[in-house]
């Protein structure tokens, strides 16, 4: 087993930690990266260095993602054939915890399936969580199953056991950033590989204030695909209103300005998702691509009357009722682009089985 620990600018925790896992496990090894700390942080890295890690380095800060896949080079060209257990310097990864998801990596060995498994340590969010963990935590959990249709408890941990069959896919995934670990997931299914939950405790120290995840910055590259879609759909919502009003003035007929205006807007907004939203959408055929976004456009319109009409029926007002039609099947089209008219190609090669678990 190797451990891997990306840091940047770490205190006093992570010569701990290493100090923890070579009295629990001496024969592990054990790599840090240094993701540009500067010459302040020297001295930490010497210090865990001559406890025996290996220690990469390099100037500039690069960001998580970035630090990750470096340590997944340099495992594979230094200690190659070795599972992989990820966790943070920042000591909120007890060192019984990070054992129990290399465990969990053994024992995946001796059934088909589990060169293939990821394992998640996936924490309960119980007793003193910081609001900004717990809130983060949960927007992003949704975002997941929303993007995937598959529930994990923890989609932001930093404990991650990954075979090492795995690592070529680890070191092409992209970001740099903390999105890096999202875009993982959301890349799992695709590329024939399960992903599965342990529990393990939730610690903060000190109200996570050794966390150097950037509240604004960092969350806006986590939710950048549904930003961007939101930011599409709004685009494609005024292009249909000036459209619109364009018709009207220019032809006596209202049907024809209401499906015009549809048609130009479902234009660009098809446009739009296939080159700037989805990460996989040039990877289709325009053609076909363009044929399955029209159908659900014309499959979303109809629900879109329909649901407004169940609304009103129950007596919800006109305008209220637009607003939740629009708002589901907004979810709804989010979702059905991301997992299939979008998604990436599945992966060549036998697919693993697909399976989100979680052990007691």
């Amino acid at each position: 087993m190797v451990i891997l620990i990306p840091a940047y600018e770490p205190d006093r925790h992570l010569p701990a930690l290493v100090r923890s896992i070579r009295n629990a496990a001496p024969h592990a090894g054990i790599v840090v990266v240094d993701d540009g700390s500067g010459p302040a942080y020297r001295e930490v890295f010497e210090d865990v260095k001559s406890l025996g890690c290996h220690v990469v380095s390099y100037a500039r800060n690069h960001g998580k993602g970035f630090a990750l896949r470096t340590g997944f080079g340099f495992i594979a060209d230094n200690l190659p054939g070795q599972d992989i257990v990820c966790a943070d310097s920042d000591g909120q990864h007890a060192v019984a915890d990070i054992l129990r998801v290399w465990q969990r990596l053994r024992e995946n060995r001796d059934v088909e399936w589990g060169l293939s498994t990821m394992v998640l340590g996936g924490r309960a969010f119980t007793g003193a969580v910081p609001a900004r963990s717990r809130l983060g935590n949960t927007a992003t959990r949704l975002l997941f199953a929303l993007a995937t249709g598959e529930r994990i408890p923890d989609t932001q941990t930093g404990l991650r056991g990954y075979p090492a069959a795995m690592l070529p896919w680890l070191r092409s995934v992209r970001g740099d950033r903390y999105e890096y670990e999202l875009n993982l997931l959301l890349e799992a299914k695709n590329n024939g590989y399960a992903i599965e939950s342990v529990d393990i405790a939730t610690v903060y120290l000190d109200n996570n204030s050794g966390s150097h995840f950037r509240p604004l910055a960092d969350s806006l590259r986590i939710y950048a695909p549904l930003l961007k879609f939101l930011a599409s759909s709004f685009t494609a919502f005024l292009v249909d209103t000036v459209v619109f009003v364009l018709l009207t003035v220019a032809v006596d007929s209202l049907l024809l300005a209401v499906v015009g205006a549809r048609a130009v807007s479902s234009a660009v907004n098809f446009l739009v998702n296939r080159t700037l939203v989805f990460q996989h959408g040039r990877d289709k055929r325009a053609r076909s691509a363009a044929l399955r976004y029209f159908g659900l456009v014309a499959v979303l319109l109809a629900a879109n009357v329909g649901l407004i009409r169940a609304l009103e029926a129950v007596a919800v007002p006109a305008l209220p009722a637009k607003i939740i039609a629009e708002a589901t099947l907004l979810a709804v089209s989010f979702a059905v682009q991301q997992r299939f008219l979008f998604a990436a190609e599945a992966g060549d090669g036998t697919r693993a089985r697909r399976r989100t678990h979680i052990s007691a």
